[in-house]
């Protein structure tokens, strides 16, 4: 079994090791996850020179959105995502999914799901052009914070109108 620590630089950045077609296959993305998100608060820590408490709350907030949402709810690959998944994860997924969904936390999640895909970009695990469409979505917030607002004032059967106006199910991604 492969630990965090015997994960080797070139398996890290092997984007099949993300990809996920079984429990296996998921157990192991989200081990490949996890020391890619170390290795980029590393990068944030000693390359960028972050604030070790900004460092941190960008590599959290990026964990939350890959290894909860990408890897173990879309069960997709990290590293082939359309940009459309973070508007779902925003104007959604955490909306539903979280007790007092706020845009404080939310923004932190965005903040750290952009810094990642931009790092990604230099690793040159993913194209600049999709970490920039990634950017983008995660600088909606005016959207999100709509979303949560609209989601704390459904009456009645209004769910079912909030959620197709962001659906999570996106046949067509």
């Amino acid at each position: 079994m492969t630990t965090q620590n015997s994960i080797t630089a070139e398996d890290l950045h092997n984007k099949a090791n993300y990809s996920i077609a079984s429990l296996e296959d998921e157990i192991r993305a989200d081990r490949h996850c996890a020391a890619l998100l170390k290795q980029f608060h590393q990068y944030l820590l000693h390359e960028l020179k972050t604030d070790p408490l900004e460092a941190g709350s960008l590599a959290a907030g990026a964990d939350y959105f890959l290894r909860e949402f990408i890897i173990g709810s879309k069960q997709e690959n990290i590293l082939d995502i359309p940009p459309l998944r973070v508007r779902q994860f925003g104007g959604n997924w955490y909306i539903i999914r979280n007790l007092e969904p706020n845009l404080d936390e939310l923004t932190d999640m965005m903040l750290g799901t952009a810094a990642f895909y931009r790092y990604c970009a230099v690793q040159k695990l993913i194209n600049k052009t999709t970490a920039e469409e990634i950017a983008q979505e995660c600088a909606q917030l005016d959207n999100f914070s709509r979303r949560i607002e609209e989601f704390h004032d459904i009456k009645g059967d209004g769910f079912k109108h909030w959620d197709l106006c962001c659906p999570l199910d996106n046949k067509n991604t």
